[in-house]
């Protein structure tokens, strides 16, 4: 008698604890860990790790802790389908990611279909969100909204000039260089040369030749900060001075370390530095505290967390949909990055890019924060 009751309190014991397990909420960042931009990746994972400890230090989420799951795609669009479908056999249902434009909007799809919903810390490109998914959302701003502030930015402080624009020929860079020529072309400033480049490449020193021959005054690139740092460096190497401008895509101290001496001048668009968030006073500290500095996309990424977490208290539901009904109602988010609400197609209401320069501090490193430029 005793040894049934033991083992029925055994057997109890045992689905309550896998019980418990099974009511974790499953979440996923995906992210390009690995490859030429994988400082991007580790500060997507930095900021959903962090922010998860510190929710589920203060009980989770609705009772249940949140378990992290980690997926590298390498900014490869068919590695990070094939991560999302990883994630979904695996029962995640949040996502935060990925880093890449071209690897968010196909991953997102898989997502759509399999109830998941998706928060990107990173993607710009209209099309993320222009598609009527229920579940995409984002926490930065769109290619649209950058784009007319360099534009803004070019027409006014290089009016007559000669005006490259560069592109890498991915839908984050293709699209944030058009989006941003359409502005300029529209306040009358006509680019004097339209050039695509294959990104990992090295040489880049047929694109300076042409920037060369055309005698321009300046270079707008969309792309990301590997490709802009070597054409920069070939620039000054071959001798040619004009300044590059570029967007969010750089926003990395990994920049100037590629680019040399030559990163200093190099204008680019990107939100108010979330670092001097009063918000995030506290977050940036316990960063600071494990010797991390959370530029760039960190804490996007933790804020991207806040607001599943407070989606999912305010609907007393981990359901995606439920959630996402919820976001898209406009109601107010509080994150690390400062408030945040969201339209019908799940983009930030507020547009919060503006213009920095990268300058040589009293350390002697070209670095972009505390360096914004009056427009």
């Amino acid at each position: 008698m005793k040894t049934g009751l033991l083992t029925g309190l055994a057997l109890g014991l045992g689905l309550a604890v896998s019980g418990a397990a099974q009511a974790q909420i499953k979440l996923a960042v995906g992210g390009p860990i690995t490859g030429p931009n994988a400082t991007f990746g580790t500060q997507l994972k930095n900021g959903v790790e962090q922010a998860v400890e510190d929710i589920n230090a203060k009980g989770g989420v609705l009772g249940q802790k949140i378990q992290v799951q980690v997926g590298d795609d390498a900014s490869d669009p068919k590695q990070g389908v094939s991560i999302a479908n990883k994630f979904v056999s695996d029962g995640v249902k949040w996502v935060v990611g990925n880093f890449n434009s071209g690897v968010s909007i196909p991953s997102s799809d898989v997502y759509a279909e399999s109830g998941v919903i998706q928060i990107t810390p990173a993607s710009t490109n209209p099309r993320f969100t222009e598609r009527k998914l229920w579940n995409t959302f984002r926490t930065c701003g769109r290619d649209d909204q950058q784009g007319a502030v360099a534009a803004e930015y070019l027409a006014k402080n290089f009016k007559g000039k000669k005006v490259a624009v560069v592109h890498d020929k991915t839908p984050y860079g293709k699209g944030l260089a058009d989006e941003t020529m359409k502005a300029m072309e529209a306040k009358g400033l006509k680019p004097v040369l339209y050039e695509g480049i294959n990104p990992g490449e090295k040489d880049y020193s047929a694109l300076v030749s042409k920037l060369k021959q055309q005698n321009v005054d300046v270079v707008y690139y969309g792309g990301l900060h590997t490709e802009a740092g070597l054409i920069i460096r070939q620039m000054r190497d071959q001798g040619l001075k004009a300044p590059m401008m570029s967007g969010d895509g750089i926003t990395d101290k990994e920049f100037a370390q590629i680019a040399g001496p030559g990163a200093e001048g190099t204008l680019m668009t990107f939100a108010p530095d979330p670092r001097k968030n009063p918000m995030a006073k506290d977050v940036v500290a316990k960063f600071k505290a494990k010797n991390y500095d959370p530029e760039a996309y960190t804490l996007y990424s933790y804020a991207a967390v806040q607001i599943l977490a407070e989606a999912a208290e305010a609907v007393k539901s981990t359901d995606p949909k439920k959630m996402a009904e919820y976001m898209h109602s406009g109601k107010v988010f509080k994150t690390v990055i400062g408030d945040i609400s969201y339209d019908k197609k799940g983009d930030i209401t507020r547009p919060d890019y503006v213009m920095y320069v990268w300058k040589k501090g009293a350390d002697g490193k070209i670095d972009y924060s505390g360096n914004e430029l009056a427009m």
